[in-house]
């Protein structure tokens, strides 16, 4: 005998759910509407026969009080011509019984259920778009637009939004009114402006509101970042790129401030209970990177409409080009303010390509963007994996790249690496390891306390932050290796003068970190370059000073002759003056200091005095600051190297003969013959500290006494002198003095002469001129 199990409502529900789920009818998880049930009316007592007559009496009179006039004429004339339309739609079957109420209730809540799943069906599927009513003859025609939803985003909905999270979170609404412009009659240029500025005006408070809404509260308004990011496909033909700008603009704004400086990692733990506030926090945070990725996912689409590939013939709009160069800057500025955060590397693998874009101001953007990021970098791992991203781009396009691209690596500062250390001190490890353990040989509990003690020698390392210490070494051994491999290569294959300019002026800045191995090779490239005709002046210099700063440091050992490198630098010292080339005035001193004062002890007298009159030569061709490093560095030299004097003695009978400045060799120059006449002109210069300076170096530059310097200028080294007294932002040093208010005497009251017989002459001639048309000038 089978028995009949009863199955409650709601399971019968769920039942006929998921059987529509599984036939495609609804979707899951849509949510039904809750309907209400009617009560069955309340049943009165039957009142007596005295109190019907009564209470339709009374009924009567008050309906016929409550109706009015027209409709008690309406209702006549209804019942004279037996029009009784109005009432068919009413329908009585009679008394129903409890079973007949109860499957009619069903029936009428299953039908309303059905009703929504299939309305809720159709608009999950499709999103309505409205158009410009069009107003005709016969009066507005509205127009909408049905359009699908990708499955992505219904997907990503479905992920990331629970029916829970979809009750709790209120999303703000914002209608925009329509403007309405009657299009029968011809439309003048000022209404469609008016209606554009409406729109427009209404799509920012739009923006506004939910930019200031999410700043207000980012963890509750997160979902704020949703709308705004769909803002950005709004496609209303008026407004639709000044809405994207601005949108782009508010979200960068906006995750500039909601960002953190550290990354976000996902961690979930597995089988863990979490607090609610817990779970509140990682939810938000995995909204705000999905919103964060979505975003920049956009702004990569944009900026690369400016990049170019081979065979593209399209032809960019200029508010594409807008768009395009605002993400650009958009991408600068989150890269700026949050290079820790998730995501970092990927934006510098978008903005590296643009350091080689055809646009000058999109480099230099970038370029200072970067710059910016590698001078903020303590631990050098953002620099690290920017630098490797340039290595890879510089491989693939064979170095033909515009400067931008090499001159972010002048920023960089690498003072404390030495790559030869770093070997010394690995083989010394090794043979000290190999050692200890020849002489000790330890026990298995002896071991296991050596490597508790490890352990516990880390730990004290990581609380002093010595081991953050090693990393940022480990970082900065691998940039300069980075570094030296794209100089090399540059060096090696590139003729491009701009390029090799910058290649040479940062191997002059890194020279010091160059390992020894490499010092001959480089000394034969760079001087096969000097060589070469298309070379620059100021490329010239770079090889020098990279020469003389590996030989002056580290390479003091190595067996090669620099006299072929004072030769080029003697040879064309005169080639800087004070019109285009001033610039180069820095890099010479610098080259000079290297070559003159470093290595003093390795060359000899007639090379120093020669260099000394050359250089005094130099000061007179250029601008005071220029002619100041001048003077300084002769100063110094002096000081150093009592055997200049001789060029302060008049007498040009002691010496080897005859001074000849044509000569290229410093050797044969035979300055000593010569003495410094320059001092003299330069101590009638305009300006008063080169006047000083000239001075003191023709008195035999005396630390006391007459001829001597003032402190404060005594004290200065040769860069100093030049980059102080600098006058290229328009600022005179030391600042020109005011000058006093001066009155002018007035004529004197008599004139006296010695021969006063040519006074009566003169005033006798004056007087026979009066009336001839001749002008003279009263005594």
């Amino acid at each position: 005998m089978s028995v009949k199990h009863k199955i409650s409502k709601a399971k019968r529900n769920n039942q006929k759910k998921n059987k529509l789920v599984k036939q495609g009818v609804i979707k899951k998880g849509a949510k039904k509407l809750k309907i209400q049930r009617e009560l069955p009316p309340k049943v009165l007592k039957k009142p007596s026969n005295d109190d019907v007559s009564e209470e339709e009496s009374d009924h009567g009179e008050d309906m016929l009080q409550m109706v009015e006039k027209d409709d008690l004429e309406f209702l006549k004339q209804a019942i004279t011509n037996r029009s009784y339309g109005i009432l068919n739609k009413v329908k009585y079957s009679g008394p129903l019984t409890s079973k007949a109420k109860k499957r009619k209730l069903n029936e009428d809540n299953e039908t309303l259920e059905t009703e929504y799943e299939n309305q809720i069906e159709d608009t999950s599927t499709k999103r309505v778009k409205a158009r410009l009513p069009i107003k005709t003859q016969r009066g507005l025609v509205e127009r909408e637009i049905v359009v699908d939803i990708p499955e992505e985003e219904e997907n990503e909905q479905d992920e990331n939004y629970d029916e829970n999270e979809q009750s709790d979170v209120e999303e703000e609404e914002f209608t925009l009114h329509q403007t309405e412009i009657d299009l029968t009659k011809p439309i003048s240029a000022a209404q469609l402006i008016a209606a554009r500025s409406e729109t427009l005006r209404q799509k920012k408070i739009h923006i506004g509101t939910l930019s200031s809404g999410l700043l207000e509260n980012p963890e509750e308004k997160v979902t704020n970042l949703r709308t705004l990011l769909t803002l950005m496909d709004d496609e209303t033909p008026e407004v639709f790129f000044t809405v994207r700008k601005l949108v782009i603009v508010s979200l960068v704004e906006v995750f500039k401030d909601i960002l953190p400086d550290y990354e976000l990692k996902n961690v979930n733990p597995d089988g863990v209970k979490l607090k609610k506030d817990t779970l509140k926090l990682q939810k938000y945070e995995e909204n705000l990177l999905l919103y964060y990725k979505k975003f920049l996912l956009k702004l990569e689409k944009y900026c690369f409409m400016l990049v170019k590939k081979k065979g593209d013939s399209r032809q960019i709009s200029e508010k594409d080009v807008e768009v395009s160069e605002l993400s650009v800057h958009a991408m600068c500025d989150l890269f700026s303010a949050h290079p820790y955060f998730n995501y970092g590397q990927n934006i510098a693998q978008v903005l590296v390509p643009f350091l080689n874009n055809p646009r000058k101001h999109i480099r230099d953007v970038v370029k200072n963007t970067i710059c910016g990021v590698f001078k903020e970098d303590k631990k050098e791992e953002i620099t690290l994996k920017v630098l490797r991203l340039l290595n890879n781009f510089l491989k693939t396009h064979s170095h033909t790249i515009h400067v931008e691209m090499l001159e972010i690596l002048l920023v960089l500062n690498l003072k404390d690496v030495n790559l030869d250390q770093e070997k010394e001190q690995d083989v010394k490890n090794k043979k000290l390891q190999a050692k200890r353990a020849r002489i000790l040989q330890m026990s298995k509990k002896e071991r296991k306390r050596k490597k508790k003690l490890q352990e516990l020698e880390k730990e004290m390392l990581e609380t002093k932050a010595e081991e953050s210490k090693q990393v940022k070494h480990q970082n900065l051994t691998e940039i300069t290796k980075i570094i030296f491999n794209i100089y090399f290569r540059i060096l090696k294959n590139s003729e491009n003068r701009k390029m090799l300019s910058v290649c040479l002026e940062g191997l002059t800045k890194f020279a010091h970190c160059i390992n020894l191995e490499y010092y001959v090779d480089i000394v034969n490239v760079l001087s096969f370059l000097l060589n070469e005709d298309w070379l620059g002046y100021k490329e010239q210099l770079h090889c020098i000073q990279t020469i003389f700063i590996m030989l002056s440091g580290q390479g003091e050992g190595i067996n090669i002759d620099p006299s072929r490198f004072y030769i080029h630098l003697y040879k064309d010292l005169l080639t800087t003056n004070a019109g285009r080339n001033h610039d180069n005035a820095f890099t010479v001193l610098k080259t000079l200091i290297d070559a003159l004062i470093k290595r003093r002890k390795k060359i000899t007298n007639k090379r120093i005095i020669n260099f000394v009159k050359r250089l005094a030569t130099l000061s007179l061709q250029l601008l005071h600051h220029g002619s100041l490093g001048c003077l300084g560095l002769i100063k110094t030299l002096m000081q150093l190297n009592r055997s200049v004097d001789i060029l302060l003695d008049l007498d040009t009978s002691v010496g080897e003969g005859k001074y000849q400045p044509e000569i290229a060799d410093p050797e044969f120059a035979n300055a000593s013959n010569t003495a410094l006449f320059e001092t003299v002109l330069l101590s009638r210069h305009y300006h008063p500290v080169v006047k000083k300076l000239a001075r003191n170096i023709a008195s035999g530059v005396p630390a006391t006494g007459d001829g001597s310097l003032p402190l404060e200028y005594g004290k200065m080294t040769i860069e100093q002198l030049y980059s102080e007294f600098d006058m290229s932002e328009m600022a005179f040093n030391p600042p020109i003095p005011v000058l006093k208010d001066v009155k002018v005497k007035g004529r004197p009251a008599s004139r006296h002469f010695a021969d006063g017989s040519f006074y009566d002459e003169c005033k006798a001639s004056i007087k026979n001129s009066k009336g001839k048309g001749t002008f003279w000038i009263s005594i």
